[in-house]
């Protein structure tokens, strides 16, 4: 490979890197896949390109118990439609590449915001 082409090639892959994490760090959306599911249901639902500001409603009618967080960031899940904590709904964390899943008998997660 020439040296011209090296140089190239290491700087495309350099852009298409920078692209790819400034799109979360600027505030815009996030970057990969999040995807939900409820209590025993075959149903998933993803997120991609998220907003990262504002709370996100998390669209299964009985709420999710099953997440993974396959983004470059970081999330917070809230038992209540606007994310809102209560004395019995704490907001849960969960960071990037990580799942959780809701503990039997509690409530299911019903939105999310980003945190950036």
């Amino acid at each position: 490979m020439s040296h011209s082409r090296r140089i190239g090639v290491i700087t495309g892959a350099a852009a298409l890197l920078l692209t790819a994490t400034a799109c979360s760090g600027l505030g815009r959306s996030t970057v990969g896949m999040l995807t939900f599911r409820g209590h025993e249901s075959p149903v998933e639902l993803s997120y991609s390109n998220t907003p990262v500001r504002g709370c996100h409603k998390i669209a299964i009618p009985r709420g999710a118990t099953h997440v993974e967080n396959n983004t470059l960031v970081d999330i917070v899940l809230y038992r209540t439609p606007n994310c809102e904590k209560t004395d019995r709904a704490d907001g849960i964390y969960v960071a990037t590449t990580l799942s959780n899943v809701t503990a039997p008998r509690t409530l299911p997660w019903r939105s999310f915001s980003v945190i950036h």
